[in-house]
């Protein structure tokens, strides 16, 4: 299984360049709002037209601006779930699902659509209206409706989105559950990156309409390598620098230089660290520095601190166990450190 896209469309207000291959995997397109991650899917699903380039499923070309190809939705065999599920209000349950299986004899019908009520543990709901199902429900009628299509690609955009908390914890489960058999691609569109963890393989994060480079989710996490995939994988602090060599930054905004492990490119503008690689210092360490404290944030199950480093012009964000800072009794100072290792160098703009 394989979904090969490259495309071009101009937007009114960006224009959206992807480029991404998937191998029967489940990826993720993760991006701030507005980045293209949804008009990317009604481009794959036939639903929006590109404006040149070539989407190709498991060898069978959708779409090709120089061969004149546009396969109309219902000949590409993409299961797409909404947003907001878009089941038929004014149909029961059984009858969102019949609408799926209208290509077959009228005799056949019954069979497919009682043995996806049973899967999806739609037992007794099938007289329902939508309106009178959970969230969870709803979700597994509009998956079922899909899946009724055998698709051999499936594009979820942000499934999640209309959920509140727990609900939408509960539902993340039964659809990784529901997911599981299926055999082609899946593309997960999120700007939530604790969903993609925890759901997919593989990540493409969208910048202002343009692809990076698919990589791993834990990749992605644990070392990105532009400004936009740090931000989407949850990093708060970053410094314009000047490259002083190969292990070492000058970190503009904040008025320190510090060792790094990664190799600082040519092409490194920025410096990342997340909230919690910074630490309270001792003697002898490396990349240590005084900050003062501006700002303490009492938080779910941390304590944020505000600190401005000496020399900087940019505050630090730094999260810390509510115990340990109690601990420490309010100093106006502290000494920071973080582990070159923790030192993310970065390309792109903020």
């Amino acid at each position: 299984m394989s979904l090969s896209v490259n495309i071009h469309k101009e937007l009114d207000d960006f224009t959206l360049n992807v480029n991404f291959e998937t191998a029967g995997d489940m990826m993720a397109l993760l991006g701030a709002s507005g980045c293209g991650k949804s008009m990317t899917l009604k481009c794959i699903a036939g639903l929006e037209k590109p404006d040149r380039g070539r989407i190709v499923l498991n060898d069978r070309v959708l779409y090709d601006s120089e061969k004149h190809i546009n396969l109309p939705p219902q000949k590409r065999r993409v299961g797409y779930l909404f947003q907001q599920y878009a089941l038929f209000p004014h149909m029961t349950v059984r009858e969102n699902l019949e609408t799926a299986v209208q290509r077959l004899p009228k005799e056949r019908r019954k069979a497919p659509v009682d043995e996806k009520l049973r899967a999806f543990r739609l037992e007794g709901t099938d007289h329902l209206y939508p309106h009178q199902l959970s969230g969870g429900q709803q979700q597994r009628t509009a998956l079922a409706r899909v899946l009724l299509n055998e698709p051999e690609c499936l594009l979820l955009d942000e499934p999640f989105s209309a959920l509140d908390t727990y609900l939408k914890w509960q539902t993340e489960l039964e659809l990784g559950e529901l997911l599981r058999p299926f055999m082609g691609d899946v593309l997960f569109v999120s700007h939530d990156r604790d969903e993609v963890y925890r759901l997919c393989s593989t990540v493409c994060v969208l910048a202002d309409g343009k692809s990076e480079e698919k990589v791993t989710v834990r990749d992605l996490m644990a070392e990105p390598h532009t400004v936009s995939a740090a931000l989407i994988s949850g990093c708060k602090n970053f410094s314009r620098v000047k490259r002083i060599d190969a292990t070492h930054v000058k970190c503009l905004d904040w008025g320190v230089t510090l060792e790094t492990l990664q190799l600082v490119s040519n092409i490194c503008n920025y410096a990342g660290v997340r909230a919690h690689s910074f630490h309270i210092a001792k003697s002898g360490e490396p990349n240590r520095f005084d900050a003062r404290v501006v700002r303490v944030i009492d938080d779910t199950f941390s304590t944020i601190l505000m600190l401005a480093p000496e020399g900087g012009t940019s505050l630090i964000r730094m999260e810390m166990p509510k115990n340990e800072w109690r601990a420490m009794r309010n100093p106006s100072v502290v000494l920071l450190g973080v582990a070159p290792e923790e030192v993310m160098t970065l390309s792109g703009e903020l």
